[in-house]
């Protein structure tokens, strides 16, 4: 039995899925994707969620590896980097997103932990 699922409210799941990275608090940005992970029947608002998540602690990662090598100086070009793509990548799958709300966006580089 095929079932068929609200364009519309994957379009929102999905969107608030890669934008939660925008929100501040540790726990907002990274329990959003997590709970619609949970929660979600939808095959590709899933796999939406987990990438995002995947994408959230790659980019925790990278703060903590980055902020390291500050030490040695190298470390803040590093971060500006970074603070750029965390800006524009969520933007980008946002889009794709609300564009193609049936394809899954897969973050370029990143390490799929889950």
């Amino acid at each position: 039995m095929q079932t068929t699922h609200d364009s519309d409210k994957r379009k929102l799941l999905e969107a608030l899925s890669h934008g939660s990275i925008f929100f501040s608090t540790f726990v907002l940005s990274a329990g959003l994707p997590l709970g619609i992970w949970f929660i979600s029947d939808d095959p590709v608002v899933k796999d939406n969620a987990l990438e995002s998540l995947n994408f959230h602690l790659n980019v925790w990662l990278y703060t903590v590896i980055f902020g390291i090598l500050t030490w040695v100086l190298i470390g803040w070009p590093l971060l500006g980097i970074l603070w750029i793509v965390q800006l524009v990548m969520p933007i980008l799958a946002i889009l794709n997103s609300l564009r193609n709300p049936d394809q899954v966006f897969r973050y370029p580089f990143i390490f799929r932990l889950l």
